[in-house]
């Protein structure tokens, strides 16, 4: 049977099982690199994301500078020895497979991107944790494809199976990781694809709720307002966000072309490149340490009104510096 799958492929039970499985690993991938990022974090400066921000006020300046310059440097030889352009892969990675690849992501690329991102937001790179799980979801799932000799519609299909579970397992959100997939990466819902892509979202979800619990990533305070009293401001919070979320992705733009010329320029090797991002960002961080890591400890103050307006304007900016930074210097 085994033979068999390997020349011509599996049959509809056998693709039903294998998505089951995928999902399975993609939810115990994302479970362990959350659990690689806080095992880190905490070795590293005393505390993980959760209280992160917090310790970062009583360490001294120095290691605040120096762990982001030790990190990057490491970033850079991981993605220099191990990919053909010195930069980490992520979701839009994820879907040009699904769009053009046949549903496949190279091996030693993916596993390359997840330790650099994995190192980068253990030691102060800015930016989040669900793009660098997707894409290693989405190396499992080429791995298995390869193994059974996948058609490109199955290959795309199984992709489609762990990139939902792998947001699922995230966010400990199903009915996301399910949309995510077939609305982001695959961009259609066909019967013969929703069904199994559902199947993997729940046996993520499950798996992160075994290791993790059923629990939010914030807890919100309760309030008396009604929904029609905040439905304004909800427009308008729209509105803001489109604008802000468009602003820091040119400021991405615009900060990788900078980084090109500088290299360029300064005849900079490209391992070098992510620790003088580092460096940048531990000079940042020394005065607003919020930039650090994914910032779930500033987000929660944020959502609970823990900060002021023009203090959250200014974290709010200052991350998104931080952010392009973190880009620029390709740490992840």
């Amino acid at each position: 049977m085994r033979a068999q799958m390997r020349r011509e492929g599996p049959n509809e039970w056998q693709f039903w099982l294998i998505a089951l499985l995928v999902g399975i690993a993609a939810g115990y991938a994302a479970v362990l690199f959350r659990f690689g990022i806080s095992t880190l974090q905490t070795l590293i400066y005393g505390a993980d994301d959760l209280r992160l921000h917090t310790q970062l006020t009583g360490l001294h300046p120095i290691w605040i500078i120096l762990i982001p310059i030790l990190g990057g440097l490491a970033v850079g030889w991981i993605l220099h020895r191990f990919t053909d352009d010195g930069k980490a892969r992520s979701v839009a990675n994820v879907i040009e497979a699904a769009a053009l690849r046949e549903g496949r992501v190279p091996l030693k690329t993916g596993l390359a991107s997840a330790g650099a991102s994995l190192i980068t937001l253990s030691t102060g790179g800015s930016t989040g944790r669900e793009g660098p799980v997707v894409h290693l979801a989405a190396t499992l799932s080429s791995w298995v494809s390869d193994k059974i000799s996948a058609s490109p519609m199955t290959a795309r299909e199984l992709l489609g199976c762990a990139v939902a579970a792998a947001v699922s397992a995230s966010f400990n959100a199903p009915i996301a990781g399910a949309v995510f997939a077939l609305e982001v990466v695959l961009r259609h819902y066909a019967l013969h694809a929703f069904a199994p892509i559902v199947v993997a979202s729940i046996a993520g979800t499950v798996v992160s709720r075994v290791h993790m619990g059923d629990v939010t990533e914030f807890t919100l305070p309760e309030h008396s307002l009604g929904f029609y009293q905040e439905l304004p401001a909800f427009l308008i919070l729209g509105v803001i966000s489109g604008l802000v979320a468009v602003a820091m992705m040119k400021a991405i733009f615009l900060a990788e072309a900078a980084g090109d010329r500088v290299q360029a320029g300064l005849k900079m090797p490209g391992w070098v490149r992510p620790g003088l991002a580092g460096a940048m960002l531990g000079c940042i961080a020394v005065y607003f340490p919020h930039i650090i890591g994914v910032g779930y400890e500033t987000t929660s103050r944020a959502l609970t009104g823990g900060l002021g307006f023009w203090e959250a304007v200014i974290f709010a900016g200052v991350k998104c510096l931080a952010v392009a930074l973190t880009f620029a210097g390709r740490m992840g």
